[in-house]
């Protein structure tokens, strides 16, 4: 009996699992775009951030794909302004830093990027994007997977959201990326629905265009 509960318990997690991936994945998919000719314009693009580095010292593909989309966006004018939203909890860490050096190495004026140094959570971008940032419409840019994830906290929180696809990458290169976003949509459903989670940190809000070079740390 006991094996019987047990099996019947993994079968209704899994089938939760299951159901919620692909219910985000329906949700928003009017508002996914691969072609930059097809997506509508936006003042600022959001680039979800990512380590530059996999472990052993490799090149993040996820890393480098986004920058070239979001690149893509600014020189077909789709986007003005390119805010780069990632971790920098620590000292050696810093996500935000990261993209923008990678941004400028491809062309990407330096006036023209914002670092957010509070995205710690794709939440955190989200929702810091509008309420720090002041942007109620937006273009989020990541992977597929992710942009589903992050237009549903965006419509959830009131922005007028849509997602350019970076190219993705080959599973057997991305495995863990892609395994991880399983159980983050359940949990996305759950913070947006269930605890109307919150970012880690909000703060002042910061103008975009910035006045110079705008730079937080937060608790550091």
């Amino acid at each position: 009996m006991g094996l019987l509960l047990a099996a019947l318990t993994l079968l209704l997690i899994s089938g939760g699992l299951v159901a919620s991936y692909f219910w985000v994945s329906y949700s928003v998919r009017a508002r996914i775009f691969d072609s930059p000719a097809a997506l509508p314009s936006n003042r600022v693009g959001l680039v979800l951030g990512t380590a530059r580095y996999v472990r052993g010292g490799q090149r993040n593909l996820f890393f480098i794909y986004r920058m070239e989309a979001a690149l893509a966006l600014f020189n077909a004018g789709k986007i003005e302004y390119i805010l780069v939203s990632g971790d920098n909890s620590t000292h050696s860490y810093n996500e935000p830093r990261a993209m923008k050096e990678a941004l400028i190495a491809r062309g990407v004026p330096a006036e023209r990027i914002i670092m957010d140094f509070a995205g710690f959570r794709t939440l955190d971008s989200v929702v810091r994007a509008k309420q720090v940032f002041g942007q109620s419409s937006l273009t989020v840019i990541s992977q597929r997977f992710h942009n589903e994830r992050a237009i549903l906290i965006g419509l959830h929180n009131g922005i007028d959201m849509v997602g350019f696809n970076a190219r993705d990458v080959y599973i057997g290169q991305g495995v863990k990326t892609y395994l991880r976003e399983i159980p983050a949509r359940a949990l996305v459903l759950v913070d947006l629905f269930l605890l109307g989670t919150d970012p880690r940190f909000l703060g002042e809000p910061i103008l975009i265009p910035p006045q110079g070079e705008v730079e937080q740390t937060f608790g550091l």
